[in-house]
């Protein structure tokens, strides 16, 4: 479908699918996405701890297999599958296989021990793990019209918009069961069914251990009204336009993914999660900057970094999803 300037207009999911992963697309960029924007695997080499004490916990549940597996998914330059490595206790890394799940090319210098795929290895024994992969499984995006009646906008290169067909079929049912819009125009929602999908089939790959996906995200009775689709360009927040010049991403309905797979489920906050995994942004005891102070200032750092990991109104406020396959969730109370 074209206009009368000889532009496509394209569904927001088809639209979002190319810039992001197409040739040339965001996520194939060399300069990765570290390159735009932070994620908490950027912002401290705690979270990289955190994960790997998650890893130690399953394979304590699993009873110490002889091959443990670590799959990080969307795992842009490899930062983090890195970092957990380092962070492994000697006997716990010398069991675990690394995999890194990404689009694009493996970068140079990465640890030899992990593997480079572009989708998740089947059979997994241990720790899934995927921080800001669902927000960018395209969706579509529907708006409603002057009547009240939820239509799909759809959208050019150069980022503008206009309704579409009314929403229909599995998506209509959807949006009735999971984001049911106002009959009021202008009300929006991203329709989330792709990323139930994403989640389920990354579910099904683990066969004993546990899958966890870490996002911002929203859970029936707070939807935001006006749907969260953005971009993010050199760092800052910027319009989605589904060009490749961007990322384009949306919050996930983190409750509709967690229905998608089988019963266990649990959400809890990035604040709680790390905290029941030891990071807290606790300050050291002030009697330790005179008796050790050098011991003193590394722990402030270390604790201004966790305080970042668990902020309310920031990153303490990501949604953690944890979907135990077969054991016992390691971190329940």
């Amino acid at each position: 479908m074209t206009d009368d300037t000889g532009d496509e207009w394209r569904d927001w999911r088809a639209a979002a699918e190319d810039a992001l992963y197409g040739p040339g697309g965001f996520y194939r960029r060399p300069e990765g996405p570290a390159g735009h924007f932070r994620t908490s695997v950027h912002a401290s080499p705690l979270f990289a701890v955190a994960v790997a004490r998650l890893l130690c916990r399953v394979d304590e549940a699993l009873g110490r297999p002889t091959a443990l597996d670590f799959v990080d998914m969307a795992a842009g330059r490899g930062e983090l599958v890195g970092g957990v490595l380092a962070a492994l206790p000697g006997d716990v890394a010398s069991r675990t296989r690394a995999y890194a799940v990404e689009v694009a090319d493996r970068p140079p210098g990465l640890d030899h021990r992990v593997e480079w795929l572009t989708e998740p290895p089947r059979g997994i024994t241990g720790l899934l793990f995927a921080n800001e992969w669902l927000d960018n499984v395209p969706v579509q995006v529907a708006e409603a019209d002057a009547s009240g009646v939820p239509r799909l906008v759809l959208v050019r290169r150069d980022g503008a918009e206009r309704l579409g067909e009314p929403v229909s079929g599995a998506q209509a049912q959807w949006l009735a069961r999971w984001w049911p819009l106002p009959a009021e125009q202008g009300f929006r929602a991203e329709i989330g069914a792709p990323r139930d999908a994403a989640w389920a089939a990354a579910v099904s790959r683990v066969d004993r251990g546990l899958a966890v996906a870490v996002d911002y995200g929203h859970t029936a009775g707070a939807r935001p009204p006006f749907g969260t689709l953005t971009g993010f360009r050199d760092g800052r927040e910027t319009a989605p336009v589904p060009d490749g010049s961007c990322d384009i991403t949306a919050h996930v309905a983190l409750d509709a993914c967690a229905a998608s797979a089988p019963p266990g489920a649990r959400l809890l906050t990035q604040r709680d999660a790390l905290s029941s995994l030891g990071i807290t942004g606790a300050r050291p005891p002030l009697a330790l900057a005179s008796t050790r102070p050098a011991e003193y200032v590394r722990a402030l750092a270390s604790a201004g970094e966790a305080a970042e990991l668990t902020a309310t109104g920031g990153l303490g406020d990501f949604g953690w999803l944890l979907q135990p396959v077969g054991v016992p969730d390691p971190l329940s109370p």
